[in-house]
């Protein structure tokens, strides 16, 4: 993943930022970050970024919303479905 620096910015300090080439202002009168303050986001954004990666690789294998629909109308379909969702929460398991 690629982040930002406008994103890292705006996480730290809010408020309307304008970003012109390398140029920043800070619209609102917010005081800069350091570049430790900075370096620390962009680290905890990509651990964030990490630790969610499970939820992004379920969301391509969990049953699709026509699957679902056709759920709710039909108890082995349903079945079908709850057996699908356990054994792709299986195969991505949430971290600890």
């Amino acid at each position: 993943m690629k982040i930002s620096r406008l994103q890292v910015l705006m996480n730290l300090v809010g408020g309307g930022i304008t970003i012109n080439g390398g140029d920043v202002s800070y619209d609102d009168g917010q005081t800069p970050p350091t570049q430790a303050e900075i370096d620390a986001e962009v680290i905890r954004l990509q651990e964030e970024f990490t630790a969610t990666q499970y939820q992004r690789d379920r969301q391509a294998e969990y049953p699709s919303l026509l699957e679902l629909t056709v759920a709710l109308y039909d108890t082995d379909d349903k079945s079908a479905v709850e057996a699908k969702r356990a054994a792709v929460k299986l195969k991505y398991p949430k971290p600890e």
